[in-house]
């Protein structure tokens, strides 16, 4: 297959990783597996719910990213798998949709997202439209898998043909009766849903964690339904993606060290681990972990996506206006280690 020309540098970060199969779910809709080396397995555990951003091969003249969920879970041995559905007009989905076979190589990081239960014990109430499912079904099988709890899935699709993982689906009724209930609604009989009809369904669960992937306008349905009907903020997970704008897969550039005059110190715990960093003010948080060294978790580095969210325990900080966060988790002391600036001469943040 002929391939496109792309630059050579790029972040450590980046694994190449082989397709090992290609599976098509709907007319739309592809799985690819990938062969992970055993020298990045660990890189590659991942949470349900996680995702993998893609480097796109393009002769456009500029980097192409994209975010796409594991659609399979982390506790049933087999390698991780995203699954592609096109979107019109979509550059990096048609691509993949369209070129893509068994023995081509992927650049990819590894995985991120906070879209997943703290405990897969716990009752979950999912929703999905469209390929929102693909994040949701790894949350879904993992629970089932190790978890203890009821899941509710309610899927909405325009036309049974476009319903993605519909064999799955069924298996998992089968294998795990009285566990699962899944409900599908189709746009071509039932007209799209309205938030007193996703209020009534979600009615019997009031206790539930919900979970909710896919286009705007369904997400903003479910969340006023839910809202509407007195849910807890706290047991309400959105995922949203973007396209990116940047290249996350390029080198970062060197700190300037003439930046280090003006700088505040930064403790920065992750992974249990506190690192003391000097932290110029000119730059952001993402830039001095990762001069430092650090495998700090992010997936644009243009405060697209949200891999990069954190607490600040101590101090403050200084960040552009974000459509990931919104007031209630600034408030809450939560930011962007990719928009980040230090506004403090001291601060403490968490992972």
């Amino acid at each position: 297959m002929t391939r496109a020309t792309v630059d050579v540098s790029r972040s450590s970060r980046v694994v190449t990783l082989r397709v090992s199969a290609v599976i098509e779910e709907t007319a739309d809709a592809r799985t690819l597996v990938f062969d992970v080396p055993a020298a990045a397995a660990e890189r590659f555990d991942f949470r349900p719910g996680q995702f993998l951003t893609v480097r796109i091969p393009s002769e456009r003249g500029e980097p192409v990213a994209r975010c796409y969920s594991l659609a399979n879970s982390p506790f049933t041995g087999e390698p991780p798998q995203v699954t592609v559905k096109r979107t019109p007009g979509g550059y990096g989905s048609n691509w993949l949709c369209d070129n893509i076979t068994v023995g081509d190589t992927l650049d990819v990081l590894p995985p991120q997202g906070a879209f997943t239960p703290a405990s897969l014990d716990t009752d979950l109430l999912l929703w999905a439209a469209g390929s929102g499912i693909t994040p949701v079904i790894s949350i879904l099988r993992s629970a089932l898998a190790r978890g203890t709890g009821r899941v509710v899935l309610f899927y909405a699709n325009r036309e049974q043909d476009s319903v993605i993982f519909a064999d799955a689906l069924r298996d998992l009724v089968a294998r795990y009766p009285g566990r699962i209930t899944v409900a599908h609604w189709l746009e071509s009989l039932q007209g799209l849903p309205s938030a007193a009809q996703l209020a009534e369904f979600a009615a019997p669960y009031p206790s539930f964690e919900s979970f909710v992937c896919g286009p705007g306008p369904f997400m903003s349905a479910v969340t006023e339904a839910l809202s509407g009907t007195g849910w807890p903020r706290e047991r309400i997970t959105t995922e949203v993606f973007v396209s990116l704008s940047g290249d996350p897969f390029a080198v970062p550039e060197p700190l300037d060290p003439a930046d280090s005059e003006d700088a505040a110190r930064v403790e920065v715990e992750l992974d249990g681990t506190v690192h003391a960093l000097s932290w110029p003010r000119s730059r952001t948080l993402v830039d001095v972990m990762l001069a430092d060294g650090l495998d700090v978790p992010y997936s644009c580095r243009e405060g697209e996506c949200g891999s990069c969210a954190c607490t600040v325990v101590d101090g403050a900080v200084a960040m552009p206006g974000s459509t990931i966060l919104d007031q209630e988790d600034i408030d809450a002391g939560y930011t962007l280690a990719c928009q980040a600036r230090p506004s403090t001469d001291r601060v403490r943040i968490r992972f």
